[in-house]
This record gives structure tokens, sequence and C-alpha cells, in this order.
């Protein structure tokens, strides 16, 4: 009896460490990817093709080890860069932000050539190898007022153009560079000229009020000037019409007046003429002899005394007598 218990039993304890390990082993290969990553797995140090999306997912415990690779947009921050400007001053970046996203295509390509840190290939090292290719070939001038404002744009160009060539699924998104930090007695004398550089704009801007502000009085005297012009060319033209107005109904009156005038005297003219006509008519020869007899009889005088005058008229009745 105890025979056959005893080999029981080993089953049983055999069973139950199998189950044991069995959920070891499960607990041990299971894990997840969270969103925006893939996972990617290596067995004995070899890259296989594997790659997992988000999710629960199995693994060969202790034999195959995993690693979760980031797809979405990630910012890679490069800090204390320092470099040296062409003249010799030694500058320092404190931070370099570079916007990055590995597209999942290319997930398996960029990792076996430059491992699950490629970004420290193409970005931490590159940055770096382009601030001092920048800062030795430029002045402090440039690098810390003139050219500043393109340092983004062309670390973003170069960091891109090396992708494109040596790992293409890297997309290169932004890149933002903070102020260099120079030497303190530069930077005060920089401080000191932008203040002037700030007093001198200052100084042009109010030259520019005053010059608008002239400009603007000039513009408003040539405006008003300009109406008090159109106003007297108006008042002239308004004179000039009244004037001829004037001169017209003078004229008017004038040639009534002419007209009236010559009506009266061509009513004379024609009165005369009609008491010529009429004279004409009357003077007959027993008129005219009528007129001389009135005449003669209005016209006697008596004379008194021995002397006599030698030539009168006398009435031929009176002579006759």
């Amino acid at each position: 009896m105890l025979i056959f218990i005893l080999p029981r039993m080993a089953l049983v304890a055999l069973i139950s460490v199998g189950m044991v390990v069995a959920a070891v082993l499960f607990q041990f290969g299971l894990h997840s990817i969270d969103e925006g990553h893939v996972g990617v797995y290596w067995r004995g140090g070899a890259l296989l093709t594997t790659i997992t999306p988000p999710g629960f997912h199995w693994r060969v415990p202790f034999l195959t080890q995993m690693y979760p690779i980031q797809t979405t947009v990630q910012t890679d921050s490069i800090k204390n860069i320092p470099c040296g400007t062409s003249g010799g001053t030694m500058i320092h970046f404190d931070k370099v932000e570079v916007v990055n996203q590995l597209s999942q295509a290319h997930v398996y390509e960029t990792v076996k050539n430059y491992t699950v840190n490629y970004d420290q290939t193409w970005i931490f090292d590159k940055i770096h190898h382009e601030i001092n290719q920048f800062c030795s070939k430029h002045t402090l001038q440039e690098v810390y007022i003139d050219l500043f404002d393109t340092l983004d744009e062309s670390l973003q160009l170069a960091l891109q153009q090396d992708c494109d060539k040596w790992a293409p699924g890297i997309a290169i998104i932004a890149v933002r560079v903070t102020k260099p930090k120079i030497p303190e007695a530069i930077r005060r004398n920089y401080e000191a000229m932008e203040a002037e550089k700030t007093k001198l704009l200052i100084e042009t801007q109010r030259q520019k009020v005053v010059e608008k502000s002239a400009e603007t009085e000039r513009k408003r005297a040539t405006i008003e000037a300009q109406q008090q012009k159109d106003v007297s060319e108006i008042q002239m033209r308004r004179k000039l019409a009244e004037q001829k107005t004037e001169q017209e109904i003078t004229t008017m009156i004038n040639e009534m007046h002419v007209a009236t005038e010559k009506a009266y005297a061509d009513a004379a003219h024609y009165k005369r003429l009609q008491e010529a006509e009429a004279n004409a008519l009357l003077l007959t020869p027993a008129y005219i002899e009528m007129k001389r007899i009135q005449s003669l009889a209005n016209n006697t005088k008596v004379f008194f005394g021995d002397s006599i005058p030698s030539m009168f008229a006398v009435p031929s009745a009176v002579t006759e007598a």
C-alpha cells in the first residue's frame, strides 16, 4: 500500500512544480507595449525581424529580450554644448531641443544599423558637431547676434540631410536653440551696446514721429490752401458770372433804350415827313399869295414926318388909291 502512495505523491509534486515553473515562465514572458511604441526583440544577441504593435505579447523568458521603440513625436534635449568662435572665444549653449519622429516602417532597419540609441548618433552627437562647426566658422558677433536667428533652420536642415542619406526613417520636425552664454565682460558690453541701440531706435522713432507730424501739418496746410484756392475760384467765377449777367442786362436795357429812342426818332421823322408832305400840298400859289398878304397886313406901319423911308413895301391896294 505504501508503495503505491509514494509514486502518486511524487507525481503530484512534479505536476505542482511544473505548474509553478510554467506560471513563472508565463509571468516573465508576458509583456505589454504602450501606445505610440512598437516592440523589437533580440535572441542570443541577434535582432529578430518581429516587430509587435501596442498591446500584450509573449516572448520566451530569459532567451528573448524586448525593447520598446517610440514611433510618435518626441523631443530630445541636448544640454551644455561648448564651442569656440573663429576669434577664439569660448561660449556655451545651455540647451538645444530637437523634435523628431521615427517612422514605424523603418524601425527594424534603423535599430539594426544604429541600435535602440539611434538618436545618440543622429541627434545628440550630430548637434554637438554642427554647433561646433557653426561656431568655428563665425565670429562672436555673428554667433550671438547676426546669425543666431538662422541657427534653428540651419541645424534642422543639416540634421535632416544626413538622416535622409544615412537613416531615412528619422524625420527632424523642428530645432530650438537657446541663447548661448558668453563671458560676463563681453555680455555687459553687448548689453551696453544694446542699450545704445535702443536709445538710437527711440530717437529714430521720435524723429519719424516729428517728421510725420510735420508732413501731416504740411498736408493739412496744403489741403486748406487748396480749399481756399477752390473757394476763391468759385467766388471769382460767381462774380464774373454776376458781372456778365449785369453786363448782359445793361446791354439789353441799352438796346431797349436805343430801340425806344429809335422808335421815337422814327416817329418824329415820320411826323415831320407827313407834315412836310402836308405843307407841300398846302404851298399852292393862291395859298402863298394869301400868306403874303396876311404878312403885309400884319406888318403895315404909318410914318409921320418929312423923311419917309425910300424903300418899303406898299400894298397894291393902297398904291392904287
